[in-house]
């Protein structure tokens, strides 16, 4: 990092748990094959959860855009897998639809994570900054991620899920920070591109290899995994 880069200034790296810290597919797929198995032998784990993860994001959109209060994160995950469910005809009883809603209970990092964490926390505030409930993001940095960031903030705070402007700068006011202070590390581009709109500096976790988004808010740092992106932010 040069003396120049914008990233000399950031003082706090804000995380987006769900599919940047935690591996949601990884962590799901064993809930999900074991209700396939009952009902569609046939259909791919990673396909039924490429279509539920699609949905849900649809759900936090109209969410926002409906504006008639906030769901969290949880109910919108349920609409999604009912949605779901009934567009791959797959009759799951409430029972079944609970097992696999307690599956999130129990989401694991990538194993690049903690290692990283600890490297990094040496010389950042490190918040976890994401949508979910309060306590479910408390109990996933407990008990899940086992790291003891120095903040979680839910998009509760604001009452929208995110990239709503609202969430980046809510937080930046929470920590003390200028937006240009923190980085905003996510493995979902649309929420680089909401912080960078902010004035939040952004690191884009592309452990997928996709696409960004087609805008002129682009992230300061790319990189495939936290290993390189600790590297990246350490090097001098």
């Amino acid at each position: 990092m040069t003396a120049t880069s914008p990233l000399c200034d950031v003082r706090a790296l804000t995380f987006d748990f769900f599919g940047t810290v935690l591996d949601l597919h990884g962590s799901l797929a064993p809930a999900i094959s074991e209700c396939l198995q009952r009902h569609d032998p046939a259909m791919a784990p990673g396909q039924f959860w490429e279509h539920w993860r699609h949905r849900q994001r649809i759900e936090q959109y109209q969410d926002n855009i409906v504006a008639l209060g906030h769901s969290g994160y949880l109910a919108t995950a349920r609409r999604a897998l009912v949605y779901t469910l009934a567009l791959c005809d797959i009759p799951a009883e409430s029972d079944e639809i609970d097992q696999l809603m307690t599956a999130w209970q129990q989401l694991s990092p990538f194993d690049d994570v903690a290692q990283a964490l600890v490297r990094l926390s040496e010389h950042y505030r490190l918040i976890g900054l994401s949508n979910g409930e309060p306590d479910f993001l408390q109990h996933l940095a407990t008990n899940r991620i086992r790291h003891d960031f120095d903040q979680i903030i839910s998009v509760q705070e604001v009452g929208a899920f995110k990239p709503a402007p609202g969430v980046y700068r809510r937080a930046a006011g929470l920590l003390g920070l200028e937006p240009g202070a923190c980085l905003m590390v996510s493995a979902n581009s649309f929420d680089v591109m909401g912080a960078r709109m902010c004035g939040f500096r952004g690191a884009f976790v592309n452990r997928g290899g996709l696409p960004y988004e087609d805008s002129p808010y682009r992230p300061d740092l790319e990189v495939s995994n936290f290993t390189e992106m600790a590297d990246r932010l350490l090097s001098t």
